[in-house]
Order: C-alpha cells, then structure tokens, then sequence
C-alpha cells in the first residue's frame, strides 16, 4: 500500500512540473535524418553563428536518431565528433538531467535535456552544453567548437 501511494504521488508531482507547451527554439521535425560515419559519429556538416545554440536550454542540441531507447549512445555520436576551438582533444561528463518538455517521442509524454560539461587543456572555463534526444533539429557545431580531424 506504501508503494502504490508513493508511486501516486510520484506521477502527480512528475505531470505537474512538465508544462503542455514546449519552451525549445530550435525544434525541426522537416530536418534531414542523422548519418553516421566510418567513426560511428554523427556527420556534422554546418557551424552554428547563434550564441545560444548548445548553450541555453530553450536552444539545445537536437540529436534524436532513429529512436531514444539508448540516449548515451546518440549523445557520445555527437560528442565524440566535436573538438575545441584549435582542435583540441575534448574531455566530457554529464553533470545532470533538466529541463522537461512536452514531447510525443517518448512513452512517458516528456522529454528532458541531459548538460554536458566539455573541457579541452588550455581551457580557461569549462563548457556547458544542452543535448535533448527527443526532438529533431538542424545538427551542427556550437559556436566556440569545432570538428574533430578524422
């Protein structure tokens, strides 16, 4: 009887922080599918001029492929595709999960972004990006990153 009154109050809390109305910029549904490389990485061929893209949650990084069953996986293809601004190696970790959004590429009905924070030596402050596999968008570099040389 605990559970099943916990779990009650568990979804109540859930539905009620998740908003009916997307608060994301840059959703795409019209955007060309995702490639992979011989490296397993996403193709990545355009270089963001908007400040905000990766950086700001209303402004993530859509990275949906295929489906969103292995969310890790889809988020090392990008990563593992950009380098820093002098083509430094980058280093990465995942710092949390934010940001819910109304979506129908999930069972639950939302979706949330993961942020990442990238770190590359000679860096004077670590990078924080937003990664949201639920939606479709135009795929390309932050600003301030680049390719990583194949």
């Amino acid at each position: 009887m605990k559970k099943t009154a916990l779990f009650i109050i568990l979804l109540i809390t859930a539905a009620s922080c998740i908003s009916t109305k997307s608060t994301l910029k840059n959703v795409d549904n019209n955007a060309p599918d995702l490639v992979l490389n011989k490296n397993n990485t996403f193709v990545i061929s355009l270089f963001s001029k908007d400040k905000k893209y990766g950086y700001n949650p209303d402004y993530p990084v859509n990275i949906f492929f295929k489906n969103t069953r292995d969310e890790a996986t889809n988020e090392v293809r990008f990563l593992n595709a950009l380098a820093g601004p002098n083509g430094e190696k980058i280093k990465y970790k995942r710092l949390e999960t934010c940001c819910p959004f109304p979506t129908k590429r999930s069972d639950m009905g939302a979706g949330f972004l993961n942020v990442y924070e990238l770190t590359w030596e000679g860096q004077k402050k670590p990078v924080t990006l937003y990664l949201n596999i639920y939606e479709k968008g135009i795929l390309m570099v932050p600003m301030g990153l680049t390719l990583k040389k194949e």
